[in-house]
């Protein structure tokens, strides 16, 4: 089954030094382990909340806005969509994933058709 592991975080508040370098390092190894393990299938780091436009339906009307949102704390940082057994499995990968101080991985199964 797929499983999309959603990596979110504040991304206002800039690293530490050397934080950035540790963070990546452990993205390059998990990348390997997926890749070598055979459950990797795709994953991306995104842009900053400051890069987006969130689309939304209010009163029939879409209406566009620019980022950042305030109304968010988190921020969608990047995401890995890989192949596992279960979701033990997922969560199990998704508990390998850097995070920085307060961030989170969210779980999400995809629908298959």
């Amino acid at each position: 089954m797929k499983y999309l592991l959603l990596i979110c975080g504040n991304d206002n508040t800039p690293p530490a030094p050397g934080e950035m370098e540790k963070i990546l390092a452990g993205h390059k190894k998990l990348v390997e382990d997926l890749q070598a393990g055979k459950k990797m299938i795709h994953a991306e780091r995104l842009r900053p909340e400051s890069d987006a436009a969130r689309v939304r339906l209010k009163g029939g009307q879409r209406q566009v806005t620019d980022g950042p949102f305030a109304e968010t704390k988190e921020a969608l940082g990047g995401f890995y969509l890989i192949d596992a057994a279960s979701r033990q499995e997922a969560v199990e990968w998704a508990q390998r994933i850097p995070l920085r101080e307060g961030g989170f991985v969210e779980v999400r199964p995809v629908w298959e058709m």
